[in-house]
């Protein structure tokens, strides 16, 4: 995600210094006029803003808050904006922690996948403060077309958080009926053309639904990444007294995914699920 989304930064001539520990990415990024450099720490010595796009939780704070991390690079004012999917009460810890530096945060977490990031066309909620997503809501436009501030730290990725529930559980939903339609000797590909444009129309239907009638399971979004998403979703539902029944199974289906080998496919395998238990496969 992060290479991409850098690339339509310097499109949009911004002037990079980049960090990562694969130097695989960081050298496509240099022959595009990027500066890269070892650590967070020296990103932020540079940089009056830093963006982040990492796994998960542990990973965040380690760079910004770690040895050789943000934190220690800065000695004037700065911006972190962390696009990525994490707990939010990991953005909240992360954010007191730089404010006590002088340094403001946006959480800033995105959708929209690796197709999205390549074609800039990502969705980004942001939670943070106003003032701070005024300043620099027009970069993040560089990598979206649509960019909406959600409220207080912490509401960036709530918001996705929500998301991924509706996605996964829109793919489970679309999944069960696919193979209900080739169970029942109904093409597929002709109930999904059919129920498209009705009230069971989706993004999520339109950009999933071919590619399981294609058999095309290549990661825009990985299954272990949707887990990742889920786990946050659900400790942080647990946390405040909200039962998820459908995201609960959801999950299971994904690591039932997880323990056939499937960790790396695109989470529109959840379909494979709903095939093994009723013995069809849906498409080519």
């Amino acid at each position: 995600m992060g290479k991409p989304m850098c690339k339509n930064l310097i499109k949009a001539n911004h002037t990079l210094i980049v960090m990562d520990k694969n130097k695989v990415p960081t050298d496509e990024l240099a022959k595009l006029g990027a500066k890269v450099v070892s650590t967070p720490k020296e990103v932020a010595s540079e940089a009056k803003l830093v963006i982040t796009m990492l796994p998960n939780s542990p990973e965040v704070k380690e760079v910004a808050l770690g040895r050789n991390g943000i934190i220690e690079g800065t000695s004037t004012e700065m911006t972190l904006i962390d696009m990525s999917s994490i707990s939010p009460l990991a953005s909240q810890e992360v954010y007191q922690e730089l404010a006590k530096k002088n340094i403001d945060m946006l959480d800033a977490p995105v959708s929209g996948g690796e197709p999205k990031a390549v074609d800039g066309t990502l969705s980004v909620m942001v939670g943070g403060k106003k003032e701070v997503f005024d300043r620099y809501s027009n970069i993040l436009m560089s990598m979206a077309t649509s960019v909406v501030h959600v409220g207080e730290i912490g509401s960036g990725n709530i918001t996705k958080l929500c998301n991924q529930i509706i996605v996964a559980i829109n793919i489970a939903a679309m999944s069960e009926a696919m193979v209900l339609a080739q169970k029942a000797g109904v093409d597929p590909g002709v109930v999904y053309e059919a129920i498209r444009g009705g009230l069971a129309g989706s993004t999520v239907l339109d950009a999933k639904a071919p590619l399981i009638l294609k058999r095309k399971f290549d990661p825009g979004f990985r299954i272990r990444l949707h887990i990742k998403d889920l786990n946050n979703v659900l400790e942080t539902s647990h946390s405040i007294g909200v039962p998820l029944p459908l995201t609960a199974s959801v999950m299971e289906i994904m690591h039932s995914l997880y323990a056939d080998g499937l960790a790396e496919e695109d989470h529109c395998s959840i379909i494979k699920f709903y095939e093994k238990i009723a013995n069809i496969k849906v498409g080519n």
